[in-house]
């Protein structure tokens, strides 16, 4: 018995945590875990504390929890959730079942946020800090995939993270990727219609999560895989030719045989009456601003698609830029070797090696 750890159940989840961390509360459900705040003795902080959901119960559950550790590990960003500690109360291999991530503490997540009335100063400075953590994630070779309003988290001061690295994926294999795993509301067209993709992918979620701050609510509420896409098409009308000659032949043959949409302006879309009247104090800012900035990211064909370091550089958001934020050097490249390994006892082995291995980094510092 390891005399390190004690153990406690809340709401029905067992926890069995290191004696450095107490005054444990749950804070939120999640498909890959149940996450608590709690107080670390050591760092004399509050932490968040996340239990991976049966990390081992198929290659699957094991690939995200390995690929979450490593990319917590490699990427360093302001505006990328911190990892402070991973830990299991298992003491061998064999006995091996769970792993526990400890990261910064934050107030809240963006759906939160999004209910508030923010003005421009407010929006556009949560979109810089979203948009460099994007950029800094791209610059390691890497692309998040599952940008949503519940991955991203906030303080009181407007400072934002980025969480949730279980859906990444290196931007070389992005051409091979399933369309099936971003979260519905904000994938990207070209995951709908299943045509690989890169980057700006990303910038697809972040152009809705900047639509749900503008009216409050999700821009494309589809309810099931097809209605996504007939709910981009109603606002944003039928793609090109251009774009539907690169579609599969039996999507393509779907697509052009939905009724043509001319689609809205931006300006209907997204009238001055949706933004925020609260006066700014510090910046130049205004709804016609946002609105480019919009239009440019919500475009159908990810070629014509503005690029992060292009949305970076736009009037709505360089207002904030500080170059070690915009252009932070990477910290390594994700290494993809291992997304290749189908066999749950390898990723249990490389997982239980992972901790270890932190365990005796931290003890070294």
């Amino acid at each position: 018995m390891n005399t390190d750890f004690y153990t406690v159940t809340i709401d029905g989840t067992k926890f069995e945590l290191l004696k450095r961390y107490d005054q444990l509360k749950i804070i939120g459900f999640g498909a890959q875990g149940v996450v608590c705040s709690a107080y670390d003795l050591v760092l004399e902080r509050s932490v968040a504390i996340k239990k991976l959901s049966r990390p081992f119960q198929n290659v699957t559950h094991a690939k995200r929890a390995f690929r979450e550790l490593k990319i917590m590990q490699l990427v360093d960003h302001k505006n990328i959730i911190g990892l402070l500690d991973v830990f299991t109360p298992q003491q061998t291999l064999k006995e091996f079942q769970d792993v526990y991530l400890v990261m910064e503490l934050m107030d809240a997540n963006l759906c939160q946020v999004i209910q508030m009335d923010l003005d421009h100063e407010r929006m556009s400075f949560l979109l810089y800090q979203l948009l460099c953590g994007i950029k800094h994630l791209h610059s390691a070779g890497i692309i998040h995939r599952d940008i949503k309003p519940s991955n991203i988290v906030v303080n009181g001061d407007c400072t934002l993270k980025i969480l949730d690295f279980g859906l990444a994926r290196p931007t070389t294999s992005a051409l091979l990727m399933t369309p099936y795993v971003v979260t519905r509301y904000y994938r990207a067209p070209e995951v709908i219609l299943g045509m690989g993709y890169q980057e700006n992918a990303d910038i697809w979620s972040v152009g809705c999560i900047m639509g749900e701050m503008i009216r409050g609510h999700v821009i494309f509420p589809g309810d099931y895989h097809v209605d996504q896409w007939n709910k981009i098409v109603e606002q944003l009308g039928t793609p090109s030719q251009d774009f539907m000659s690169r579609l599969q032949p039996t999507v393509r043959k779907y697509v052009e045989n939905r009724p043509f949409q001319a689609g809205y302006s931006f300006e209907t879309l997204f009238p001055d009456a949706m933004f925020s009247e609260q006066s700014l104090t510090q910046c130049d800012l205004n709804s016609t601003q946002a609105r480019d900035l919009l239009s440019k990211m919500l475009v159908i064909d990810p070629e014509k698609r503005i690029s992060v370091e292009d949305a970076l550089s736009h009037p709505f958001v360089r207002v904030w830029h500080d170059d070690s934020e915009v252009n932070a050097p990477a910290s390594g490249t994700y290494d993809e070797s291992f997304e290749q390994i189908q066999s749950v006892r390898q990723w249990k082995e490389l997982i239980f090696k992972e901790i270890q291995n932190f365990q005796e980094d931290w003890m070294i510092l």
